[in-house]
């Protein structure tokens, strides 16, 4: 599946079989059909690749308003009451990062998800007494980086749960060629290449770089977005041929150079590249381990040889079997 797509354009048979956009285009359909929302939705990937854009376009599909909010915004039950009690008849409300709800407001999505009632408690103390007001049918549609940080109650009250990959290189071409259109860049084929195979998978990552491409082109090469240009723009910015930037690098250059290509506990590895553990684990990490340059080991993590490739360094240059 890619976001960048309307639910209304055309797949092949074999394309659709197995295709996100096809499985929400026939939810879609068939809620039209019946006049009825379309049911609660949850979308779970990395970072970039598009939920709330998929979210909006669903929303258009189904000719319905998109109310747009997030979990850490919604601090109490009296917030996300406030938001249900406004919504229409077939409204779509969106909540990024669902998986940061508090426990009193997800308990107030319980019974609006599946009985479309919401439960206000009136007064304090004794004299407190709860009223049940009606909603009408809307569609939620979460949005998560982290699946597993969502509780099962919550979780079983979506619909459909759709997790998002990451983008292959021809649909990422796609995304910069209609940036470019957009933004007005004088972009070639094979500079939309260049800027599609060093993106990560991530279309918000090839819109990024596609602005420093535009930046450098319209003052160093005369506007024009070639490989050329494209490949010296992305040099300057410190990304190289597979996507890795400066703290990429940093960490596989301190896993080979200074710990004999590991193991080497995370803490230990956060403070030789000057960042939190934290970050390291969660923003640098996944693409290193997805390209197989870095492993995970009980012992901490290790570069492999393909990392040692990708510095150009042999591996009994750092006296150590990089696998090991």
């Amino acid at each position: 599946m890619r976001e960048e797509g309307l639910l209304s354009g055309r797949l092949g048979p074999e394309e659709a079989a197995f295709d996100l956009k096809e499985r929400l285009r026939i939810m879609v359909e068939a809620a039209a059909t019946r006049e009825e929302s379309i049911d609660h939705l949850l979308f779970s990937s990395p970072p970039g690749l598009g939920k709330t854009t998929l979210a909006a376009i669903v929303a258009n599909e189904m000719g319905a308003q998109f109310r747009a909010t997030s979990g850490p915004a919604l601090e109490r039950a009296g917030d996300v009451a406030s938001i249900l009690s406004n919504l229409e008849r077939g409204d779509v409300m969106f909540i990024d990062e669902i998986h940061r709800l508090p426990r009193a407001v997800e308990e107030v999505l319980y019974t609006a998800m599946e009985d479309f009632q919401l439960d206000i408690v009136v007064g304090k103390g004794p004299a407190a007494r709860s009223i049940r007001l009606e909603l009408p049918a809307f569609t939620l549609i979460g949005a998560t980086t982290r699946v597993g940080r969502v509780s099962a109650p919550l979780r079983d009250r979506f619909g459909y749960v759709a997790r998002i990959d990451y983008y292959e290189p021809g649909d990422l071409r796609a995304i910069v060629n209609r940036s470019a259109r957009i933004l007005e860049v004088k972009i070639t084929g094979d500079g939309a290449e260049e800027i599609a195979r060093r993106s990560r998978g991530t279309p918000r990552i090839a819109n990024r770089l596609l602005r420093r491409v535009r930046d450098y082109a319209e003052v160093r090469a005369g506007g024009v977005a070639d490989v050329e240009t494209a490949q010296k723009a992305l040099e300057v910015y410190e990304v190289d041929r597979a996507g890795l930037d400066r703290l990429d690098r940093a960490i596989l250059e301190a896993i080979v150079g200074k710990f004999g290509g590991g193991p080497v506990g995370l803490s230990t590895l956060a403070i030789a590249v000057a960042e939190e553990p934290e970050t390291v684990e969660d923003a640098y990490e996944p693409y290193l381990l997805q390209q197989g340059l870095i492993q995970r080991t009980p012992r901490g993590r290790v570069a492999t040889a393909l990392g040692y490739r990708h510095l150009g360094v042999e591996p009994s240059s750092a006296g150590q079997d990089p696998l090991l």
